[in-house]
């Protein structure tokens, strides 16, 4: 690979977080050789240290360390305000990564990974991060309504019809916007992989039945189904969906 610098325009902060020294070592070296600023933790505790001190625009976390885990740490910053999160972790089976991003990792690697791997995984996130930056800096909001919720595309809020905030993380904002943007059609769930995780994922089917039934469960409504799911086909939204 002949890059040797990140595709934004300033510097991007990655925060390895693992209790495995030689693990920190090769993602910071191969990451800084590709011109992305690396700091590292070996716990939560220190983890917090360094975002407290430094603006992280994302996080590497393992999963199994001493002190708060990977899953806990997932639960507790997986939510609009702080990093996006990819999962690195030697629990690989379909089961822990379902379970991974269920907590609010955004992606999820299973060890070993390759640096290319990780590069590209990287880079669709920082992506997808600055381009809703890029949207925030707008002079100009942009609001959708739909069954008496409200949903803000610039400051990635959503509001319920009791005018209550709901906590989305980035990948189930992500999966919202592909919704209110295409409502009332079938959408595959390759579309949906490709608007949640960015065109370089290399995610799997379940991950986005995954990510829909988290959002749906936050999308409650006594009387109205929002995500229906139409058999071999994908999903639809199927509120009317209006400009506010």
């Amino acid at each position: 690979m002949t890059d040797t610098a990140p595709e934004t325009e300033a510097p991007v902060c990655v925060l390895v977080v693992d209790d495995d020294r030689d693990i920190q070592t090769l993602v910071a070296e191969s990451l800084s050789a590709r011109g992305y600023h690396v700091l590292c933790a070996s716990n939560a505790v220190e983890m917090d240290r360094q975002l407290a001190q430094n603006p992280v625009d994302l996080i590497i976390l393992d999963i199994m360390m001493p002190g708060e885990d990977g899953l806990s740490i997932c639960r507790r910053m997986g939510g609009p305000g702080n990093p996006p999160i990819i999962v690195m972790s030697a629990m690989g089976d379909e089961s822990d990564r379902i379970v991974g991003l269920e907590m609010g990792a955004d992606h999820y690697l299973a060890k070993p990974c390759s640096p290319r791997e990780l590069l590209a995984n990287v880079r669709a996130v920082v992506r997808r991060s600055r381009l809703s930056g890029a949207r925030a800096e707008e002079p100009h909001r942009s609001f959708l309504g739909f069954a008496g919720w409200k949903v803000d595309l610039i400051t990635r809020e959503l509001t319920n019809p009791d005018n209550v905030l709901i906590n989305l993380s980035d990948g189930e904002f992500a999966l919202l916007r592909a919704f209110v943007e295409r409502p009332r059609r079938v959408l595959t769930r390759e579309q949906l992989l490709e608007a949640a995780r960015g065109p370089d994922s290399d995610s799997f089917d379940r991950a986005i039945d995954v990510q829909v039934s988290r959002l749906r469960r936050k999308l409650l409504m006594p009387d109205q189904e929002m995500i229906r799911t139409v058999r071999n086909e994908g999903y639809m939204f199927t509120p009317r969906v209006m400009r506010l």
